[in-house]
C-alpha cells in the first residue's frame, strides 16, 4: 500500500493565531486545537498542522521540517530567508490581526533627532538586529545595535538606547510611550510561504494552489456583501446604474413582467449609502448577505 500523501504545514500560534483560524474557517478549513497540544486536528486528510510562532515557521519551512506554512515579511528577513523560500501569496486583510504592520524607527519625543543619519554612532535597540543593521548598512550610518527582550519602547525612556526599531500597527503606543518616529523600516505582512522541494512536488504544489486560491478568495470576500432585491421594470435602468459588480448584475424576470430580480457583489464599505438610495428609486425586498469566499 502507498504511502499516504500530506502536506506539513506550520499555522501561526500567539497574535496571527485567532484571525488565521477564522480565515481557514471560512476557506474551508476546521481548525481543532487541544490543551498542550501542537498539532491541531483538520477536516483534510491531505494537511497535517503544526503549530508554532510566525517567527519560526519560516525556518522550519526552509529546513525542510514543515512543507509550508504562514510565516511573516519582517521574520523572513530578519532570518535572511527571502530567497530560500518560495512566497506563494500575501495574506493581507485591514480587519483583522493579519493586516500590515510596520516596523519603524523611533526616537525620544524631545530628542535631537530627525532622520537615520542623526543616529551616526549612536545606540539601537531592537527584538530584529539583522534586520536593523541592514536598514542602516543601506542607508552608510554607523551605529551599534544590541538585541530587546521586550519592553523596547522603554529602552529610550531609560536612556538604555538612543533610538529603537519597533514594530507598529497605529503608532499609538509609541507615541504614548513619549516616542517620535522618524522613519519607516519595513512594511510587513503576513505570508503562505513553502520550500522549493514542496513546490517541485506535483502533489504538494496542487495542494498549495488549492489553499493560495480559497485562502485569497475568503479574505476577497471579507470586504464585500451580496445584495438581492426586486426592481420595477420602469426603474431597472436607475437601479442597474447605481450597482457596482464584479462583472455586471444579474437580471431575471419575475412572474409579474412589471418586476425584475436584481442580484450584485459589491464592497461592504458602500452598503450604508446604497440601501436607502436604492429604496429611494423603488427597489423592494432588499436583502444584504455576508459571503464566505469570491473567486
Amino acid at each position: 500500500m502507498s504511502e499516504k500523501q500530506v502536506l506539513k504545514f506550520g499555522v501561526p500560534k500567539g497574535s496571527l493565531e485567532e484571525a488565521t483560524d477564522a480565515l481557514f474557517a471560512r476557506a474551508g478549513w476546521k481548525i481543532s486545537k487541544h490543551a498542550r497540544n501542537y498539532f491541531p486536528d483538520v477536516n483534510d486528510p491531505e494537511l497535517d498542522l503544526s503549530l508554532t510562532r510566525v517567527q519560526e515557521i519560516g525556518g522550519l519551512v526552509a529546513e525542510g521540517v514543515i512543507d509550508a506554512g504562514i510565516s511573516a515579511k519582517d521574520w523572513m528577513r530578519e532570518m535572511d530567508l527571502e530567497d530560500k523560500l518560495v512566497q506563494i501569496c500575501d495574506l493581507v486583510y485591514a480587519k483583522t490581526s493579519l493586516r500590515p504592520s510596520k516596523w519603524v524607527l523611533c526616537v525620544a519625543g524631545d530628542s535631537p533627532y530627525y532622520k537615520p543619519e542623526d543616529l551616526a554612532g549612536k545606540r539601537i535597540a531592537s527584538e530584529v538586529q539583522h534586520l536593523t543593521k541592514r536598514y542602516f548598512s543601506e542607508r552608510g550610518v554607523d551605529v551599534s545595535v544590541f538585541y530587546s527582550w521586550g519592553a523596547t519602547e522603554a529602552k529610550v525612556v531609560e536612556g538604555l538606547a538612543d533610538g529603537i526599531v519597533e514594530v507598529t500597527e497605529t503608532g499609538t503606543t509609541i507615541r504614548a510611550n513619549g516616542l517620535r518616529i522618524i522613519d519607516e523600516v519595513m512594511l510587513s505582512n503576513p505570508v503562505l510561504v513553502c520550500n522549493k522541494a514542496a513546490w517541485e512536488d506535483p502533489f504538494k504544489r496542487r495542494k498549495l494552489k488549492q489553499l493560495q486560491m480559497l485562502l485569497e478568495g475568503a479574505l476577497r470576500a471579507q470586504s464585500l456583501v451580496a445584495l438581492k432585491m426586486n426592481a420595477p421594470a420602469a426603474k431597472l435602468a436607475e437601479i442597474m446604474a447605481m450597482l457596482p459588480s464584479l462583472n455586471s448584475p444579474t437580471v431575471s424576470p419575475l412572474q409579474d413582467a412589471k418586476w425584475f430580480s436584481v442580484e450584485t457583489v459589491v464592497a461592504t464599505k458602500v452598503v450604508r449609502d446604497l440601501i436607502p438610495r436604492l429604496k429611494e428609486v423603488g427597489a423592494e425586498g432588499i436583502i444584504e448577505y455576508s459571503l464566505n469566499k469570491v473567486i
